[in-house]
């Protein structure tokens, strides 16, 4: 183990410190990151003369297990595509993926693994809310790189100065609920609303956003805790209330046990799902298996609910991206097709692949912190809003649009629509259309 370790805001001894440090207590304080020197490349943890190590945590188990434990093999898939091009460097990636089941516990303990004992680089596209905010503060106190969290909170990039070392990639929540309340006040004004919120910083996010724009529209309010799967109660809320348009802002599990409840109960409002819950084939696979086989494993089950997307998708099988994602996964993949969440994974790992890039040779923890403050707004990949990566932001994705579900396909209600928190002007941008990866599929520094 090395002797010390870099961060912004301190100067940690680590040596004989880190066995006296339990979990994921932080020790220590000193200078400033902007006034430390760079570490040389064979003082930074994970990463020697021919590896850079990094790891994350996912539900390869539990109840957010379905969809999301794919993640992380699309993301090894295309760092193996990438290690078969020459690697960073000509340092290969090394990814060491840990099962948290969605249980917060779990991820403090896996991620102190990754960090004190597997010595890894940094965090890559560690998933979910309630689990990712666990460790946050250890890996900010650590001087350790938490990069693309696999959620869209805002807390991942609002305030760089409290959690220097970690940032978001896809369009945080509040953004979606300002993009959906925009568009129900535009499209839905007589629309009576509820809001099916996951209990943490997800749901608040999302509700944040729609209120904006559809308060004085909104009938009930409603909320979920992970983990229990009796939402029966909350569902008859809504219903009870009269809400037609149901607002979901909620992990795949949960979009299913809705309908399911939304069935039995006879209720037909109109949903609307977030991003992150609203994949068809895998929904339609969930309300088979918890209907024990009543309802039938059909994508075509989301069919007129609204979602929105800010990536391209299995659904476009035409668009470059997809194409270099099916290339990898066919290359790389472990069993089983190509997915959305495949995707997910391969794309954040694309822009990881960037960043490393373009913190050159000597890649340090700090070094990629500010490679990405200083370029990665102009940062190209596949989705379809620019970044607002920034030293004053680390929010991720800007831009989303606003899709209809047919037969598993969404057809666009919106054209790309970009804004940021607060007060940002919803607008259209197109500036990301006409982006296709390079030829080699491998991202250059720029």
């Amino acid at each position: 183990m090395r002797s010390t370790t870099t961060r912004r805001g301190r100067t940690v001894v680590v040596a004989l410190a880190a066995a006296a440090c339990t979990l994921v207590t932080a020790c220590g304080a000193g200078e400033s990151r902007e006034d430390a020197a760079p570490e040389p490349a064979e003082d930074v943890p994970g990463i020697t003369e021919d590896t850079i190590t990094i790891g994350g945590h996912w539900p390869l188990t539990g109840v957010a297990a379905p969809g999301y434990s794919e993640i992380p093999g699309g993301a090894q898939a295309y760092f193996d595509y990438v290690n078969e091009n020459g690697g960073i460097g000509g340092r290969d990636i090394e990814l060491v993926i840990k099962d948290d089941a969605y249980n917060p516990t779990n991820t403090t303990q896996v991620t102190n693994e990754l960090v004190q004992q597997d010595e890894v680089f940094g965090i890559v596209g560690g998933l979910g809310t309630p689990t990712h905010s666990a460790v946050i503060d250890f890996l900010n106190e650590e001087g350790v790189p938490d990069l693309f969290v696999s959620s869209g909170a805002r807390k991942w990039g609002e305030t760089p100065e409290e959690y220097p070392y970690t940032f978001g990639w896809q369009p945080d929540y509040v953004i979606e609920g300002k993009v959906i309340g925009q568009y129900i006040a535009e499209n839905m004004p007589d629309a009576q609303v509820g809001l099916f919120l996951q209990d943490d910083d997800f749901g608040e996010d999302g509700e944040m956003g729609v209120r904006q724009f559809i308060d004085d529209q909104i009938v009930e309010t409603v909320r979920y805790t992970p983990g229990n799967t009796d939402v029966g109660p909350q569902v008859a809320a809504l219903q009870a209330a009269g809400a037609d348009l149901v607002l979901g802002f909620n992990v795949p599990s949960y979009t299913a046990l809705s309908q399911l409840v939304a069935l039995r109960l006879g209720y037909e409002p109109q949903w609307y799902y977030s991003n992150v819950g609203s994949d068809p084939n895998l929904v339609g696979s969930l309300l088979a298996r918890f209907s024990e086989g009543a309802v039938e494993d059909d994508a075509s089950l989301l069919d007129g609910v609204m979602t929105s997307e800010y990536i391209p998708g299995v659904d476009s099988p035409d668009n470059p991206w997809v194409q270099l994602w099916q290339e990898v996964w066919d290359a790389h993949g472990e069993e089983g097709e190509l997915t959305n969440y495949r995707i997910y994974g391969m794309s954040w790992a694309y822009t990881f692949v960037q960043a490393a890039m373009a913190a050159g040779d000597d890649l340090s923890r700090d070094g990629i912190v500010e490679a990405l403050e200083s370029g990665g707004a102009g940062f190209v990949g596949p989705g379809y809003g620019p970044f607002r990566y920034s030293a004053d932001s680390h929010l991720g994705l800007s831009g989303l649009k606003v899709v209809e579900l047919q037969g598993g396909v969404g057809e666009e209600l919106t054209d790309v629509l970009v804004t940021d928190l607060g007060d940002a002007e919803i607008t259209e941008d197109a500036s990301a259309a006409g982006d296709a990866p390079p030829e080699n599929g491998v991202p250059s520094a720029g």
